[in-house]
């Protein structure tokens, strides 16, 4: 099985369902839903994230959870924060976690 999600049989499934989201209006969305802005927003911190007013509904989300699964996203996430060497062209851990630690932090 390929690496590449483009080449996964998930993705072919979520282009052929934005191609069919792409049809629906904005503005039938919300008639469709009197939920939506609840469903799809979310504040963290202070920060609002309003996907609502994006062509997602439901199925979606759960296409894109199978994406997600299927390329082992939480397994890499884990390995990152866990700093396992995952960059194979270096042959070293990525630290992106290092770009978002405090100054008195220490990332070995």
């Amino acid at each position: 099985m390929s690496n590449n999600p483009a080449q996964k049989s998930e993705w072919t499934d979520l282009q052929n369902h934005k191609e069919s989201m792409e049809k629906i209006s904005m503005r039938d969305l919300f008639s469709r839903d009197s939920n939506r802005f609840s469903k799809f927003s979310l504040q963290v911190h202070g920060l609002l994230f309003d996907y609502s007013k994006n062509r997602v509904n439901e199925e979606t989300i759960e296409k894109l959870v199978r994406l997600a699964k299927s390329c082992s996203v939480e397994e890499w996430r884990n390995k990152m924060f866990s700093g396992e060497k995952i960059n194979t062209t270096e042959d070293r851990a990525v630290l992106h976690t290092a770009l978002r630690a405090s100054k008195e932090s220490s990332i070995i």
